[in-house]
């Protein structure tokens, strides 16, 4: 039964996708608070602003965590002796973007 963590680079396919929507998440999060300043301070205002940085702090995260399954995938291939297949190396330049 595969799942979708089987291998390192079904997680980072998965990291990608995840990056796209707290990115996504960012931007409408960024557009409603524009669209509610007023100029005033209210706890609506003061949560999203918290919904913004949480959503940074996790850009952050799962930018390391990508890092270090590259590094991971790097030491399973020195490991076992693998080569990198072309497909893998156009991914990966493409997670780099």
């Amino acid at each position: 039964m595969n799942t979708p963590f089987d291998t390192i680079e079904s997680a980072q396919e998965f990291l990608v996708l995840l990056r796209e929507a707290v990115e996504d998440a960012k931007l409408n999060s960024e557009a409603d608070i524009l669209a509610q300043a007023n100029g005033k301070s209210s706890r609506s205002d003061d949560a999203l602003r918290l919904v913004l940085y949480k959503l940074e702090k996790l850009e952050q995260h799962l930018k390391v965590s990508g890092r270090l399954l590259n590094d991971l995938r790097t030491l399973r291939r020195l490991l076992l002796e693998e080569r990198p297949d072309s497909a893998a190396l156009a991914q990966t330049a493409e997670s780099r973007v």
